[in-house]
């Protein structure tokens, strides 16, 4: 009898026991149903839905959404700004090898967020950036000297640019930034381009010194004319001084006969004469008209 209560005691303790598993296993689906029910979609980001591997063209904002638990699945896409670093090596249009680092920041358009990772995935990165910029640094490069890959950086800047988005925008990347960070060329080249610019400069300063020497020649030649000619002035000035002196030494004190306006001659000659013949009767008059002593 004894022992019929012991069992009967043991039976319903691993009844309870087993309504105590059950329930915590009930409860613990519960909250993995629930938890699974839920996600959320980062700041920056955007929420790729597939339902058992379908994805859906609708994409999901940032925030908390509701999601079918255990069936659809939530993929986060960054759609901030990116970075990339690509280093290149490649032929420029004389064959000179040109190093370059080329820097980009782009960006995934949200409305293309679903359709890039249907297509291409979340390395979108390494499967379709890097390889376009190697392509388009490769293809610009070759058009240029390497002399004119220095000369006109902006504009081949600007064309590796063109060219890259021209690759990447069907999928739904966007250019933010274009850098070139470097061109390195061989130590030959470098040194050939050194060489040029010594030349340049040299033949620069050989320009600038004939047209200095030249100008110190026209200097030197004006102002021997001016020297000159104001030696002929100062031995004008003397000969002409001269011959003043040595016409006053020369002269009787007699005054010349024939004087001259320019158009007309005219003998004073005469005139002398009444006037020394009128000054000799005004003598006589004067002797006469004396009273005697």
């Amino acid at each position: 009898m004894a022992e019929t209560i012991i069992d009967l005691g043991d039976k319903k303790m691993g009844k309870k026991i087993s309504r105590y598993i059950i329930t915590a296993i009930i409860v613990l689906f519960a909250i993995v149903v629930l938890a699974n029910s839920f996600c959320t979609v980062q700041a920056g980001h955007t929420g790729v839905v597939t339902t058992f591997g379908k994805v859906s063209e609708k994409v999901l904002d940032e925030g908390l959404h509701f999601k079918i638990p255990f069936i659809q699945q939530v993929i986060q896409i960054d759609n901030r700004v990116l970075k990339t670093d690509v280093e290149s090596s490649s032929a420029s249009k004389d064959l000179q090898t040109v190093s370059s680092t080329i820097s980009v920041n782009y960006r995934v358009a949200k409305n293309q967020s679903a359709n890039i990772y249907k297509n291409v995935g979340i390395y979108f990165d390494e499967v379709i950036v890097k390889p376009a910029i190697q392509e388009c640094v490769k293809s610009v490069t070759a058009q240029y000297t390497a002399e004119e890959l220095i000369t006109n950086r902006q504009i081949i800047s600007q064309k590796m640019e063109d060219a890259l988005s021209a690759k990447i925008n069907p999928y739904g990347l966007n250019i933010e930034v274009f850098n070139i960070i470097s061109f390195d060329f061989s130590e030959e080249f470098n040194k050939a381009i050194e060489a040029k610019q010594t030349a340049q400069q040299n033949a620069l300063k050989a320009e600038q010194d004939l047209a200095r020497v030249k100008i110190e020649a026209q200097q030197a030649i004006e102002k021997a004319k001016a020297e000159a000619e104001a030696y002929r002035l100062k031995n004008q000035e003397i000969t002409e001084a001269m011959i003043r002196m040595e016409y006053i030494n020369k002269w009787d004190g007699k005054l010349p006969y024939v004087i001259s306006d320019g158009s007309n001659i005219f003998d004073i000659s005469g005139i002398l004469d009444e006037a020394k013949k009128a000054e000799s009767a005004n003598s006589q008059s004067d002797t006469t008209s004396q009273p005697a002593q």
